[in-house]
């Protein structure tokens, strides 16, 4: 059968079942660790619940139990009295590496502002995993984050899951398995980009007519290969010894596969659900507008970013299933930005269903996610909400993880999933709270208390001047 399929797929130059292997693929592998049993901590688990005076134990990457279990014998005990435990937490908007410090044009990677639909740029092509920003984050308890494009266009390309380990190249800290992103962008940005230019978009209306055009040339190209990749399937299970399969093989030859197009491909793998639509947004309306048009096109809008106004529309987002990654308490620096609310955040989380995230969109925000949740997290208690940390810490963990479809490998401490922890000197929401350590797949890969476990990036080593003997 596969002799056959490869003489077929010979014959017409292509076949999607006999595809390369995936293109730029993740060669991130974990540091190898021993076992550590934590004793006496408070545990926030990132799933609603808070464990008071409790052990964890993390062993082959994993964690392996909560409560009380076996330990083996060359397990690491620390003594976790008055320290606090929470899942490492993962920022879904971020900029690292393609808008590295330091901030010069020369590193002014995340934006390609050359056409409104660039789908088929990926950011981690730009990603410089010398970027100093990635340490800092490590030491604010950061243990994975997604790298988006900017919002320049309305379709700015895919972005990518990081684990946030030292690297040589942006492969060796790809999230295996994670899904892409699709990066888009409505309002201000694009309609500001290429108005400014006297192109098109320069208007809301633009912007809208430009998605739709861009969906329906997404749906032909689906559809042509939806069809093209029926007739192989087809001429696969032709019986060879039928005498008819000459005249099969005949027709299959007239039926050349479509072209190749990264554009549109990327916008067929969000169409079909493979890739995750994570959309700039700050208005109510247009939230609304972007969810009809999901609709219109069968997509699934994943989560909208920034939604300075998601508040309004709360119920709505949690009805469609979509999450609100958004700031604490920015505002107001731009017409769109001008009607938030520092309420917003425990808004979005309280509807059935709803998912709130705290994001930072910021090299110095990334570095202080705790804090950003903290404030979001007083304004809604202030409010009457009653938002316990056991609930707040969801927006920097298992929400977080559930926007970027790894909630099933990392987010939340419970037995199997991926030994990524922060440990906290104190309840994680206080201003005084620091990361002690912060542990990814099990390996302690920052440590306040050993200069040896404070990573540095290639860039701040400098050069070693050479002195000749």
């Amino acid at each position: 059968m596969l002799k056959r399929l490869a003489v077929i797929c010979a014959l017409l130059f292509f076949c999607p079942a006999l595809a390369l292997s995936e293109a730029f693929p993740s060669t991130y592998a974990a540091k190898a660790s021993a076992p550590v049993v934590f004793r006496n901590a408070t545990l926030l688990t990132g799933d609603g619940q808070r464990l008071d005076n409790a052990d964890i134990y993390i062993a082959n990457g994993a964690v392996q139990w909560l409560g009380e279990g076996e330990v083996a014998p060359d397990a690491m005990v620390v003594d976790a009295t008055d320290r606090w435990i929470t899942p490492g937490l993962i920022d879904v908007h971020s900029h690292l590496g393609v808008y590295p410090s330091p901030g010069v044009a020369a590193h002014s990677d995340g934006n390609e502002a050359t056409a409104p639909v660039t789908a088929e740029v990926w950011a981690e092509h730009s990603i410089w995993p010398q970027d100093p920003g990635f340490t800092r984050a490590l030491a604010g308890g950061v243990t994975a984050m997604q790298i988006l494009p900017g919002s320049a266009n309305l379709f700015g390309g895919r972005g990518v899951t990081l684990k946030n380990v030292p690297s040589t190249s942006y492969q060796g800290m790809k999230f295996p398995d994670a899904p892409y992103g699709l990066k888009m962008a409505c309002g201000e940005n694009p309609k500001r980009v290429y108005g400014n230019r006297n192109q098109a978009p320069s208007t809301r209306m633009g912007n809208v007519a430009a998605y739709r055009n861009a969906w329906i040339r997404a749906q032909r190209y689906m559809a042509d290969w939806d069809r093209y990749n029926a007739a192989v399937k087809d001429a696969e299970n032709t019986d060879p010894d039928n005498e008819s399969s000459a005249s099969v093989a005949s027709a299959m030859l007239t039926n050349t596969p479509p072209k190749r197009d990264l554009e549109l491909e990327t916008l067929a793998g969000a169409l079909r659900g493979d890739i995750l639509v994570h959309m700039h947004c700050y208005r109510a309306d247009e939230m609304l507008t972007i969810l009809d048009m999901a609709e219109e096109f069968g997509y699934q809008v994943g989560t909208f970013h920034h939604g300075v106004e998601a508040y309004k529309v709360a119920d709505a987002l949690a009805a469609n299933g979509v999450c609100g990654a958004l700031w604490a308490d920015w505002w107001g620096f731009k017409i769109e930005a001008y009607d938030g609310i520092q309420e917003n955040i425990a808004l979005v989380d309280r509807p059935e269903g709803g998912c709130a995230i705290v994001h930072s969109d910021s090299e110095e925000g990334i570095q202080r996610l705790n804090q950003e949740a903290a404030k979001a997290m007083l304004r809604g208690n202030r409010a009457g909400l009653d938002i316990p940390p056991e609930r707040a810490i969801r927006w920097i963990t298992s929400n977080a993880a559930k926007s970027l479809g790894i909630d099933g490998q990392t987010g939340t401490l419970r037995p199997g999933m991926m030994a990524d922890l922060v440990l906290w000197n104190q309840d994680p929401f206080s201003v005084y709270a620091k990361p002690l350590q912060v542990y990814i797949d099990g390996a302690l890969h920052f440590d306040r208390d050993d200069p040896a476990l404070q990573p540095q990036s290639d860039f701040e080593l400098g050069q070693l001047l050479g002195v000749s003997p």
